[in-house]
């Protein structure tokens, strides 16, 4: 028996995804992947429904897409992965079906097979990991050049100040006078964006948890989860990764890690001069965005649900440092 029942945790609810073995077969019969050997749930770190996937062919990843994903979006982010692919970045590649299309139906889902990538992400982040980070992602936005795709960035400066309202109510429960301060906080980051630097295509979410190693001194071997990918300023994505990365478990920023990590990025894709200077209040833009998304997890999420939050105020801590460098050399550039 190959059915699978896998109880999975969002970032912001819980999903039960149940796939008879009846279905999974019919689904399989539409590629050639050859025959079914083991199929499993994956828990750890998701956003959609994942399993592991062993057929005589080889080993892949199905996904089915759930709610909080609107399908009018999964061409995009599957004809990126498929075009980072084919430019050599290591990341999941779509598999077609005999029809020659990647996304199909299952179990009441959108539904895709991707290839299986090794490696491990990092429990604990060491200096060694920084470079291969930076140059994986400048080989990321390198490669996404020649992508015709767009996808607006829904959770970028537009999305900040409706997303800040709907945690009104209850966000100085989490800590008083929490809301005046994300108020003038998002005014200044507003108010001081950059306009007119490179666009592409970005990760947005390039947390530990998706970015696979091997080896050592480590290298990337894969880059996973693009399903926060958008079209958005390039650096910003650097920014992403400053806060992500190069902070200790006591909070203190790790300039010695963000230096390695801007170096290799710059040896990839050079930084313009107006990109480097503009690095303090992305990655402020960038810890208000991740602030802001953990804070309405925190206050809409519903006694008893089977969800485990995130604590907000770690990237208050991380907004707060940031505020405070007022060049790009404080944080390693």
């Amino acid at each position: 028996m190959v059915k699978a029942a896998v109880l999975l945790y969002q970032r912001r609810m819980a999903v039960y995804t149940e796939v008879s073995d009846d279905a999974l077969r019919a689904f399989l019969a539409e590629y050639g992947l050859g025959e079914l050997q083991a199929f499993r749930g994956i828990a750890e770190g998701v956003e959609n429904s994942n399993y592991a996937l062993k057929t005589s062919a080889g080993d892949y990843i199905l996904t089915l897409y759930e709610r909080r994903v609107d399908p009018a979006e999964l061409p995009y982010f599957l004809g990126l992965m498929e075009h980072l692919a084919a430019q050599g970045l290591a990341c999941p590649t779509p598999v077609q079906g005999g029809d020659g299309e990647a996304l199909r139906m299952l179990a009441g889902r959108p539904a895709a097979i991707c290839t299986f990538l090794p490696g491990v992400w990092p429990r604990r982040i060491r200096p060694e990991h920084a470079a291969p980070l930076g140059a994986a992602l400048a080989g990321l936005h390198v490669a996404g050049a020649g992508f015709a795709g767009r996808r607006p960035n829904a959770l970028g400066p537009a999305g900040w100040a409706p997303l800040l309202e709907r945690c009104r109510a209850d966000g100085d429960a989490v800590q008083p006078g929490l809301m005046a301060e994300l108020d003038a906080t998002l005014a200044g980051i507003l108010r001081d964006w950059p306009q007119a630097l490179p666009e592409g295509q970005i990760h947005a979410d390039l947390f530990p948890d998706n970015v696979f190693f091997l080896d050592e001194p480590p290298r990337v071997s894969g880059i996973i989860d693009f399903y926060f990918a958008c079209t958005d300023l390039l650096a910003y994505d650097v920014a992403v990764c400053l806060n992500a990365w190069c902070f200790d478990a006591d909070y203190a920023f790790n300039v010695t890690r963000a230096a390695g990590l801007l170096r290799a990025y710059h040896a990839v894709r050079p930084l313009s001069a107006a990109e480097r200077a503009a690095l303090p209040v992305l990655a402020r833009g960038a810890a208000l965005r991740f602030l802001l998304t953990r804070l309405f997890d925190w206050v809409n999420t519903p006694p008893g649900a089977m969800v485990t939050r995130k604590d907000p105020l770690e990237y208050l801590r991380k907004l707060r440092f940031f505020l405070r460098a007022d060049s790009a050399e404080a944080i390693g550039g």
